[in-house]
Protein backbone atom coordinates (compact mmCIF):
# COMPACT_ATOMS: atom_id res chain seq x y z
CA UNK A 1 0.00 0.00 0.00
CA UNK A 2 1.32 3.50 -1.00
CA UNK A 3 1.59 5.60 2.19
CA UNK A 4 1.87 9.23 1.30
CA UNK A 5 3.13 10.74 4.63
CA UNK A 6 2.86 14.12 4.04
CA UNK A 7 -0.53 13.57 4.68
CA UNK A 8 -0.01 11.82 8.19
CA UNK A 9 1.90 14.70 9.50
CA UNK A 10 1.80 18.22 7.81
CA UNK A 11 2.04 21.83 9.17
CA UNK A 12 1.96 25.30 7.74
CA UNK A 13 4.14 28.26 9.96
CA UNK A 14 4.05 31.82 9.34
CA UNK A 15 6.66 33.38 12.02
CA UNK A 16 9.51 35.71 13.05
CA UNK A 17 12.68 34.51 13.29
CA UNK A 18 14.40 35.09 16.52
CA UNK A 19 17.33 33.60 16.84
CA UNK A 20 20.88 32.69 15.19
CA UNK A 21 21.23 28.77 13.60
CA UNK A 22 22.97 26.67 15.48
CA UNK A 23 24.40 23.04 14.30
CA UNK A 24 22.09 20.21 14.71
CA UNK A 25 23.51 17.17 12.96
CA UNK A 26 24.69 16.37 9.97
CA UNK A 27 23.71 12.83 7.60
CA UNK A 28 25.55 11.79 4.14
CA UNK A 29 27.74 14.99 4.47
CA UNK A 30 24.25 16.99 4.40
CA UNK A 31 24.33 19.27 7.67
CA UNK A 32 21.03 20.66 9.25
CA UNK A 33 20.48 24.04 11.73
CA UNK A 34 18.09 24.75 14.06
CA UNK A 35 16.53 27.81 14.78
CA UNK A 36 13.74 29.61 16.75
CA UNK A 37 10.13 30.74 15.42
CA UNK A 38 7.96 33.20 17.33
CA UNK A 39 3.89 32.51 15.75
CA UNK A 40 1.55 34.83 17.15
CA UNK A 41 -1.71 33.56 19.18
CA UNK A 42 -5.08 35.12 18.62
CA UNK A 43 -4.81 35.83 22.51
CA UNK A 44 -1.63 38.57 21.51
CA UNK A 45 1.41 36.19 22.83
CA UNK A 46 3.00 33.96 21.12
CA UNK A 47 4.90 30.31 20.46
CA UNK A 48 8.39 30.07 20.50
CA UNK A 49 9.15 26.99 17.98
CA UNK A 50 12.74 25.07 16.79
CA UNK A 51 12.49 24.74 13.14
CA UNK A 52 15.00 21.83 11.79
CA UNK A 53 16.11 22.33 8.54
CA UNK A 54 18.20 21.29 5.91
CA UNK A 55 21.57 23.58 4.63
CA UNK A 56 20.36 23.17 1.00
CA UNK A 57 17.16 25.51 1.87
CA UNK A 58 18.89 28.34 3.20
CA UNK A 59 21.75 30.77 3.39
CA UNK A 60 22.71 33.28 6.03
CA UNK A 61 21.60 36.38 4.24
CA UNK A 62 18.03 35.21 4.28
CA UNK A 63 18.16 33.41 7.74
CA UNK A 64 18.44 36.76 9.59
CA UNK A 65 16.89 37.38 13.17
CA UNK A 66 13.48 39.97 13.01
CA UNK A 67 12.51 38.48 9.21
CA UNK A 68 9.38 37.17 8.98
CA UNK A 69 8.54 33.51 6.99
CA UNK A 70 6.63 30.41 6.01
CA UNK A 71 7.60 27.53 6.97
CA UNK A 72 5.97 24.27 5.41
CA UNK A 73 6.74 21.25 6.63
CA UNK A 74 6.24 18.32 9.80
CA UNK A 75 6.08 17.95 13.67
CA UNK A 76 8.94 15.40 14.63
CA UNK A 77 10.30 13.76 17.42
CA UNK A 78 13.29 12.22 18.43
CA UNK A 79 14.82 10.54 21.68
CA UNK A 80 17.85 12.10 23.00
CA UNK A 81 19.99 10.05 25.85
CA UNK A 82 21.29 12.13 28.46
CA UNK A 83 22.02 11.66 32.03
CA UNK A 84 21.35 7.87 31.74
CA UNK A 85 17.22 8.73 30.62
CA UNK A 86 15.65 8.89 26.80
CA UNK A 87 14.52 12.04 26.73
CA UNK A 88 11.27 13.18 23.92
CA UNK A 89 12.70 16.22 21.61
CA UNK A 90 10.21 17.83 19.85
CA UNK A 91 10.82 19.73 16.77
CA UNK A 92 9.62 21.34 12.97
CA UNK A 93 11.30 19.73 10.33
CA UNK A 94 11.32 22.38 7.53
CA UNK A 95 10.50 21.04 4.34
CA UNK A 96 9.92 23.98 1.79
CA UNK A 97 10.60 27.71 3.27
CA UNK A 98 9.24 30.68 1.95
CA UNK A 99 11.01 34.17 2.48
CA UNK A 100 10.10 37.72 3.57
CA UNK A 101 10.20 38.76 0.09
CA UNK A 102 8.46 36.53 -1.75
CA UNK A 103 5.49 35.97 1.03
CA UNK A 104 2.53 37.80 -0.45
CA UNK A 105 3.26 36.70 -3.74
CA UNK A 106 3.31 32.92 -2.77
CA UNK A 107 0.66 33.10 -0.43
CA UNK A 108 -1.67 34.58 -3.98
CA UNK A 109 -0.61 31.40 -5.84
CA UNK A 110 -0.49 28.66 -3.28
CA UNK A 111 -3.93 27.55 -1.97
CA UNK A 112 -2.98 25.99 1.20
CA UNK A 113 -1.15 29.36 2.39
CA UNK A 114 -3.95 31.62 4.39
CA UNK A 115 -1.84 34.61 6.00
CA UNK A 116 -4.37 34.50 8.47
CA UNK A 117 -3.79 30.93 9.99
CA UNK A 118 -0.42 31.42 11.15
CA UNK A 119 -0.16 28.11 13.01
CA UNK A 120 -1.95 24.54 11.89
CA UNK A 121 -0.98 21.34 12.35
CA UNK A 122 -2.71 17.97 10.74
CA UNK A 123 -1.48 14.65 12.18
CA UNK A 124 -3.00 11.04 11.47
CA UNK A 125 -1.96 8.64 13.97
CA UNK A 126 -2.61 6.21 16.80
CA UNK A 127 -3.62 6.62 20.41
CA UNK A 128 -0.19 5.04 21.81
CA UNK A 129 -0.88 5.65 25.45
CA UNK A 130 -4.80 5.78 27.10
CA UNK A 131 -5.44 9.29 27.21
CA UNK A 132 -5.39 11.31 30.58
CA UNK A 133 -8.88 13.17 31.49
CA UNK A 134 -8.42 16.02 34.38
CA UNK A 135 -10.57 19.04 35.50
CA UNK A 136 -8.37 21.75 36.64
CA UNK A 137 -9.30 23.90 40.15
CA UNK A 138 -11.36 26.04 37.60
CA UNK A 139 -13.52 23.49 36.47
CA UNK A 140 -11.94 23.53 32.92
CA UNK A 141 -11.87 19.86 31.24
CA UNK A 142 -8.08 18.61 29.40
CA UNK A 143 -7.24 15.63 27.84
CA UNK A 144 -3.67 14.49 27.19
CA UNK A 145 -2.90 12.16 24.77
CA UNK A 146 0.24 10.76 22.99
CA UNK A 147 0.11 10.11 19.19
CA UNK A 148 2.37 7.59 17.07
CA UNK A 149 2.47 9.15 13.54
CA UNK A 150 4.44 7.06 10.86
CA UNK A 151 6.96 8.01 8.75
CA UNK A 152 9.02 7.03 6.11
CA UNK A 153 11.40 4.10 6.65
CA UNK A 154 9.12 2.49 9.34
CA UNK A 155 9.96 5.00 11.63
CA UNK A 156 7.37 6.91 13.80
CA UNK A 157 6.79 10.33 15.50
CA UNK A 158 5.50 10.40 19.03
CA UNK A 159 3.86 13.38 19.37
CA UNK A 160 2.08 14.92 22.69
CA UNK A 161 -0.92 16.60 22.48
CA UNK A 162 -3.91 18.22 24.43
CA UNK A 163 -7.84 18.93 24.26
CA UNK A 164 -10.15 20.87 25.98
CA UNK A 165 -13.98 21.04 26.87
CA UNK A 166 -15.76 18.23 24.51
CA UNK A 167 -12.83 17.23 22.87
CA UNK A 168 -11.24 16.39 25.96
CA UNK A 169 -14.20 14.27 26.88
CA UNK A 170 -14.05 12.16 23.41
CA UNK A 171 -10.15 11.64 24.48
CA UNK A 172 -11.72 9.99 27.71
CA UNK A 173 -13.67 7.09 25.67
CA UNK A 174 -10.57 6.70 22.87
CA UNK A 175 -9.06 3.64 23.65
CA UNK A 176 -5.21 2.50 22.58
CA UNK A 177 -4.45 1.61 18.85
CA UNK A 178 -7.43 3.99 17.91
CA UNK A 179 -6.97 6.07 14.61
CA UNK A 180 -7.66 9.44 15.05
CA UNK A 181 -6.88 12.76 12.84
CA UNK A 182 -6.14 15.78 15.03
CA UNK A 183 -5.80 19.41 13.59
CA UNK A 184 -4.73 22.21 15.98
CA UNK A 185 -1.55 24.41 16.17
CA UNK A 186 1.90 23.65 17.89
CA UNK A 187 2.63 25.37 20.82
CA UNK A 188 5.36 25.71 23.57
CA UNK A 189 4.59 25.90 27.25
CA UNK A 190 7.29 26.65 29.68
CA UNK A 191 7.01 24.39 33.16
CA UNK A 192 9.06 24.30 36.48
CA UNK A 193 10.90 20.82 36.48
CA UNK A 194 11.84 19.78 40.43
CA UNK A 195 14.83 18.03 41.23
CA UNK A 196 14.91 15.63 44.41
CA UNK A 197 17.41 17.98 46.11
CA UNK A 198 14.69 20.53 46.19
CA UNK A 199 16.21 22.72 43.41
CA UNK A 200 14.47 23.67 40.19
CA UNK A 201 15.00 24.30 36.36
CA UNK A 202 12.58 26.41 33.82
CA UNK A 203 12.09 24.28 30.72
CA UNK A 204 10.04 24.40 27.68
CA UNK A 205 7.58 21.52 26.71
CA UNK A 206 6.35 21.49 23.05
CA UNK A 207 2.43 19.40 22.15
CA UNK A 208 -0.11 20.01 19.90
CA UNK A 209 -2.95 21.90 21.12
CA UNK A 210 -6.35 20.27 19.02
CA UNK A 211 -9.03 22.26 17.94
CA UNK A 212 -10.66 19.35 16.28
CA UNK A 213 -10.34 15.87 16.31
CA UNK A 214 -12.19 12.37 14.93
CA UNK A 215 -11.60 8.44 14.37
CA UNK A 216 -11.23 7.86 11.26
CA UNK A 217 -11.72 4.53 9.48
CA UNK A 218 -9.08 2.02 9.18
CA UNK A 219 -8.79 0.56 5.51
CA UNK A 220 -8.74 -2.75 4.71
CA UNK A 221 -5.60 -4.84 2.95
CA UNK A 222 -7.72 -4.22 -0.47
CA UNK A 223 -7.63 -0.31 0.40
CA UNK A 224 -11.26 -0.30 1.09
CA UNK A 225 -12.95 1.23 4.15
CA UNK A 226 -13.32 -0.46 7.00
CA UNK A 227 -16.97 -1.22 8.30
CA UNK A 228 -16.81 1.12 11.31
CA UNK A 229 -18.27 4.61 11.62
CA UNK A 230 -15.85 7.67 11.81
CA UNK A 231 -16.80 9.78 15.16
CA UNK A 232 -15.82 13.60 15.48
CA UNK A 233 -15.61 15.81 18.43
CA UNK A 234 -16.71 19.72 18.07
Amino acid sequence: MNTNYLDNNHLVLVGKITSEKRFSHEIYGESFYIFDLEVPRLSETFDVIPITISERLINDEQLQIGKKIIVKGQFRSYNSYENEKNKLILTVFAKDIIFEDEIEEKAKEDDEINLDVSNEVVLIGHICKKPIYRKTPFGREIADLLLAVNRAYSKSDYIPAIAWGRNARFCDHLEVGAQVKAVGRVQSRKYEKKFEDGTSVERVAYEVSISSLEVIEEKDGDGTDADTDAAEAV
